[in-house]
């Protein structure tokens, strides 16, 4: 697979429609927060048939388990090719927003689609999904960094037939409006486990449960549009029927490395979008902005630039293509060619921003200009779903064991 179908071209250019048309007028009230990205979101999934297209998915899966038939009901839903054009499309104009999306719609909901038991599909995923509410996903804590798992300290005591949870999470996106919380803890049976060792598992928490309480937004460089924030558990006491899975039979250490797998692979078409906006506003910035009466494009140095950023395009788009292949061939990416994949094209679409500001001096500075924005947001992509050095120790392990 090295294109997308006409099918999927055509998809394509509806979504920059949309983008020009919706996203982009709106672009500076999201950046300064005078308003929220999720009734856009709302806005956007109804123009495209989401929530339809969700349910009618829900219907076949559920009646196809009925029957003992595999779920092919979401899968059928969930073409990998339309989400990462829809991601990339997003990406050119506001990666926050993307981010927003994505992280509601694939980390919180599709964590639960991916270890949920039937009804907790049905009753948190679903209105995740349908944009209905907005989901988190929380594994990050505080001092823990890149080691999530080793050091969380977050900790669900079982209680009976209950758990009650106690802890913090931070950086979580959307955490301070989100209603839907994925959150993480290790779980603790009264054995005496050393806290490091204990079992993590995912819970599903709602906002308004007594002891669940959020931050306000983090004040950030970039990724203004996507609100981030804390989440505190104190005495927070649920049922197992919150326990994703709602039983404690696979330590969801596992599956968190699942969706920290899925979130570097998933990065490439968030980098893809950037570096071809930066490119293409650098092109046209280069043949019209002159100086000493010759259009800059003349230079070699400029000329350097925006052949580099091709490069860095060309590269990002194959990586883009050959996870999309290896997603419909169900082929898993061992972990080492995931992190570099990440580290490459998360070094890719910052240096391409930056590069882009460069090439427009002064003005490439200035946030009437875009790439500013797209230079304060693309470096995120080398510090979320582990930072670059992390990727780089994943790649060398595997690589010398």
């Amino acid at each position: 697979m090295f294109d997308f179908t006409d099918e999927q071209k055509m998809f394509q250019q509806l979504i920059r429609k949309w983008v020009e048309t919706e996203l982009k007028p709106m672009n500076d009230k999201l950046e300064k927060n005078q308003v929220l990205p999720y009734d856009l979101m709302r806005k956007m999934a109804k123009t495209f048939g989401l929530p339809d297209i969700v349910r009618a998915a829900f219907e076949r899966m559920e009646k196809n388990e009925k029957t003992d038939v595999p779920d092919a009901g979401m899968s059928a839903a969930r073409d990998p090719s339309f989400a990462a054009i829809l991601s990339s499309e997003l990406s050119r104009e506001n990666p926050g927003f993307c981010m927003s999306f994505g992280a509601s719609v694939g980390l919180a909901g599709g964590a639960i689609m991916a270890k949920g038991t039937p009804r907790q599909k049905r009753k948190w995923a679903l209105p995740v999904l349908t944009l209905e509410k907005i989901g988190a996903w929380a594994m990050t804590e505080p001092g823990a960094g890149s080691d999530a798992f080793g050091g969380m300290r977050t900790v669900a005591r079982a209680d009976g037939d209950h758990y009650i949870i106690n802890g913090a999470k931070t950086f979580i996106t959307n955490a301070p409006y989100a209603e839907t919380f994925v959150l993480y803890a290790k779980i603790d049976h009264g054995d005496g486990t050393p806290l490091r060792q204990r079992p993590i598992h995912a819970f599903i928490l709602e906002r308004g449960m007594a002891g669940l309480e959020t931050s306000k937004p983090m004040e950030k460089m970039g990724m203004h549009t996507s609100p981030t924030g804390e989440v505190f558990c104190q005495d927070v006491r649920v049922s197992k029927e919150y326990l994703l899975g709602e039983v404690e039979k696979d330590p969801s250490k596992e599956q968190a490395r699942d969706v920290f797998h899925g979130e570097r692979t998933g990065m490439a078409p968030m980098c893809v979008g950037i570096i071809e906006r930066c490119l293409d506003d650098s092109i046209a910035y280069a043949k019209q902005r002159t100086t000493w009466d010759t259009p800059i494009a003349q230079y070699q140095m400029i000329q350097e630039k925006i052949a580099r950023m091709f490069m860095h395009k060309e590269n990002v788009r194959n990586i883009l293509f050959k996870d999309l292949w290896c997603q419909k061939k169900g082929i898993k990416v061992p972990m080492a060619e995931a992190s570099s994949w990440k580290l490459y094209c998360a070094r890719a679409a910052t240096e391409c921003a930056m590069e882009a500001v460069q090439l427009m001096g002064g003005n490439g500075y200035m946030r009437e200009f875009h790439v500013e924005q797209l230079a304060r947001d693309a470096k995120l992509l080398q510090i979320g779903g582990g930072t670059d050095e992390i990727q780089m120790v994943t790649i060398a392990r595997a690589l010398l064991k």
